[in-house]
């Protein structure tokens, strides 16, 4: 699995364990919904700094959101 795929996974499973649509991440990592979507299907690449804050957003350490199922 690339990182990309591990990072959007993750996204993905805290947003929805928040109750967080795409738009509501969007808004609270200052993001579009549209970059959420791309992230969260693995065709985005985010960077560190974008992995920060939505990482913030989510309420969860940025390690959490590249953490690889055991």
């Amino acid at each position: 699995m690339d990182i990309n795929a591990v990072v959007g996974k993750n996204v993905k499973h805290h947003r929805e364990a928040k109750g967080f649509s795409q738009e509501q991440l969007a808004f609270e990592a200052d993001l579009h919904r549209t970059y959420i979507s791309g992230v969260e299907r693995g065709v985005r690449n985010p960077t560190v700094l974008i992995i920060a804050k939505l990482a913030d957003a989510l309420g969860v350490k940025p390690s959490k959101l590249l953490e690889l199922e055991e």
